[in-house]
């Protein structure tokens, strides 16, 4: 769903990407400074309850994610390693914010129920990732699901956002709840597309043998 946004970002960072390729930095060293940045964000600032601080300074690395990809094209580096970075530093990433916000329910936020939610929408976002992956590893499709990266990603920082600035925690509350039922699904659906597949490609080995 919000990924149609993603030309408009793009757009709109593409001088601040080709300035870096002027000043000669790699679009790796962007992806890493950029996970570095967003980890320290979630680990640093959450863990001690300075929640809109976290989100504000996660969500100045967040765009390299558009940086790097937009530099890779404009110089002609993109590569299998590139991408293979990005993606493994992404799940760091994430991880980290859901991490962080546990920590911040096991401290600050007194709250073990909503320290188990951050830690179900952590894992349940890792498997929905890896379920992607193993399938198409396999030379299956699973790219179906109601909570993409993007979308997990948004959702929980706007609404971590807006909840410490308002003092509205329900607002972070109900996306925890919301995610951490949106991911389940989408994993549950990844498993049955592939499932789909599998037994279709058994049928059709079966007919032909």
């Amino acid at each position: 769903m919000l990924e149609r946004f993603r030309g408009f970002w793009t757009r709109l960072l593409s001088p601040v990407a080709r300035f870096l390729i002027r000043c000669g930095v790699s679009p790796d060293a962007v992806t890493l400074v950029g996970t570095l940045g967003v980890c320290a964000g979630a680990l640093v600032f959450f863990p001690q309850g300075h929640l809109l601080a976290g989100v504000l300074f996660i969500t100045a690395f967040v765009f390299s994610d558009l940086i790097d990809g937009f530099m890779a094209r404009e110089t002609g580096r993109t590569s299998k390693f590139g991408a293979f970075l990005d993606s493994t530093l992404d799940r760091i990433g994430d991880g980290a914010i859901f991490a962080g916000l546990a920590l911040y329910w096991a401290g600050p936020g007194d709250s073990d129920l909503y320290l188990v939610l951050s830690l179900v929408c952590l894992v349940m976002g890792s498997v929905t990732s890896y379920a992607r992956a193993r399938a198409e590893g396999l030379g299956y499709q699973a790219k179906v699901g109601i909570a993409e990266r993007s979308d997990r990603l948004v959702s929980i920082l706007v609404m971590t956002g807006l909840g410490a600035l308002f003092d509205l925690p329900i607002l972070q509350q109900v996306t925890l709840w919301a995610l951490a039922a949106a991911s389940t699904v989408t994993v549950v659906q990844r498993i049955w597309v592939v499932r789909q597949q599998a037994m279709a490609e058994h049928d059709a080995a079966a007919e032909g043998a």
